[in-house]
């Protein structure tokens, strides 16, 4: 399948899908008017329980998550994951929420994990530019990336892997699985993302 990969930069292997460009238009359609109606901004704000430091973030309703198929979309390629990796069935899949961070530039992620079994990130909006490092003579630049951690680095297999976020990925890994967003600069236009956590059950 075209739009499913699995990617194995080191131990557990992660997945990488793509959204389709409906369900990106519903979901930013939906956060926008979230943003313009201050109360039930302030009724689904999960910014105390998270730890991102960051704008905003909050939670997304069961009843839009049903009229999306959120959890199916979700369940149909975390079960193919789970498949092709151990070679067993799902028996149930537990959505346990899911949230919509909106950062900003300078805004990050420090070096967390989730609940659950299976979490994931998905791109709704990005900046048209993530800055500069703040070193300009650097290689690189981690400006607005993922990074992921696993372990220490060792001969065949190294300690990290960096995502450069592009519209529509779609990301799922093992909830134990570290990660950082880092922040970026030069712009005041908005990075947007989705994220989960589930539980899963397997057939005997």
């Amino acid at each position: 399948m075209e739009n499913f990969k699995i990617i194995k930069p080191f131990g557990p292997s992660i997945v990488k899908i793509k959204m389709p460009d409906e369900m990106i238009k519903e979901i930013n359609d939906y956060v926008d008017l979230i943003v313009k109606d201050e109360e039930k901004s302030k009724k689904l704000n999960e910014g105390n329980k998270l730890i991102g430091k960051v704008q905003q973030e909050f939670l997304m309703e069961l009843d839009f998550m049903k009229k999306i198929k959120w959890a199916e979309f979700l369940s149909f390629f975390i079960s193919k994951w789970v498949l092709e990796e151990t070679n067993k069935n799902i028996k149930h899949f537990q959505l346990i929420k899911s949230w919509v961070v909106r950062q900003f530039q300078n805004d990050y992620n420090p070096v967390h994990w989730h609940s659950g079994h299976i979490s994931g990130v998905g791109y709704l909006k990005l900046p048209s530019t993530l800055g500069m490092p703040a070193q300009t003579d650097k290689k690189t630049n981690e400006n607005g990336k993922l990074q992921l951690i696993f372990g220490s680095p060792n001969l065949l297999s190294k300690a990290t892997h960096i995502i450069k976020p592009e519209l529509g990925d779609f990301y799922l890994f093992p909830n134990y699985l570290m990660h950082t967003v880092y922040p970026f600069s030069g712009t005041n236009e908005e990075r947007r993302s989705v994220s989960f956590n589930a539980k899963l059950e397997f057939f005997d």
